[in-house]
């Protein structure tokens, strides 16, 4: 009862944003309006809000990292692989879906679901790691992928990382993690107006940001290349988590909170930044697209699995 009435309204949210949105009640232009504000405003005020607070001392071990986007790479060459073995090696096309193909398979859905989710569940035990997670999230995966599909593509490989390095410079969690850190590190922490302000903001995260994924949703579909969707959701919601468990808990020796998010955050549905991926390549939209609602409408399961298991262990 405790994870029903935990995960139920989480879900409720985003159906709340879905239905409205499919019945005409709310335009896309909200939805992409409410989505700018939780990118750009909600989420790095809750970012500066968290890291700003004195640190409790722990050190976040490197197995940490290892543990998270190991598990990445583990389901990423494992989907990539699935679908090259069907392919011409020299359709380019072909490469470049294989690699979004992975890419999607472990690239959560971070700030509209992982964020709200993962606070829920481990509180103020689990900002931190949240958190730094987020931070280096983004930019690991969205290099990784450019390097493979370009390198494949024989295009300008340099180019290309400079213009994803500029995207992210502007990148307003990005500066919110920058800016959450230095005061981290100065041990500034923030009062007053300014305190409230930000905490205004930052208390508004979560539920917007489920609101909007809802209504955001209604403009994907559920289209051609449903075997491919299956194939995605299977890597991104069971076995992505699983493999950073076994590397979080077996493996090294971490904080349970620390390894927990990690297992969690790995657990969440596919983001929609592998759709924009697969729109900017032109390779594996329809694929990715209904893998991005089919996993997401899945993932109450698997979701609420994921943190029933951690509970019992």
């Amino acid at each position: 009862m405790d994870l029903a009435f935990l995960i139920l309204p989480m879900f409720a949210v985003v159906l709340a944003g879905w239905g409205l949105a499919a019945t005409g009640i709310l335009s896309a232009r909200v939805g992409e309006g409410l989505s700018e504000y939780v990118f750009a405003v909600a989420v790095p005020a809750l970012i500066i809000q968290t890291l700003a607070q004195p640190g409790d001392g722990t050190t976040v071990h490197v197995g940490y990292w290892i543990a998270y986007f190991g598990g990445c790479a583990i389901v990423w060459a494992m989907l990539a692989g699935l679908l090259g073995r069907r392919q011409r090696p020299e359709d380019q096309r072909d490469s470049r879906s294989a690699v979004i193909v992975g890419f999607a398979s472990s690239q959560s859905n971070t700030v509209f679901f992982g964020v709200p989710i993962i606070l829920a569940v481990y509180g103020d035990a689990g900002k931190v790691p949240l958190f730094l997670l987020l931070a280096v999230h983004l930019p690991i995966m969205m290099t990784a992928a450019t390097v493979l599909i370009e390198r494949g593509d024989g295009g300008s490989l340099g180019k290309r990382l400079l213009e994803v390095a500029r995207r992210l410079a502007r990148n307003p969690i990005v500066l919110a993690l920058l800016i959450g850190g230095v005061l981290r590190l100065t041990h500034v922490t923030l009062g007053g107006v300014v305190a409230t302000l930000v905490k205004a903001f930052g208390d508004t995260a979560s539920t917007c940001a489920l609101f909007s994924l809802g209504v955001s949703m209604h403009q994907y579909r559920l289209r051609d290349g449903l075997g491919a969707a299956a194939a995605i959701s299977v890597g991104k919601l069971v076995l992505h988590p699983l493999f950073v468990w076994l590397i979080a808990f077996h493996v090294f020796d971490m904080p349970p909170a620390y390894a927990g998010v990690a297992t969690l955050f790995a657990a969440m549905p596919v983001g929609i930044n592998s759709y924009l991926l697969a729109l900017r390549y032109r390779a594996g939209e329809a694929a990715v697209s209904s893998a991005v609602v089919l996993s997401t409408i899945v993932s109450i399961f698997t979701i609420a699995a994921w943190i029933k298991w951690l509970a019992v262990v």
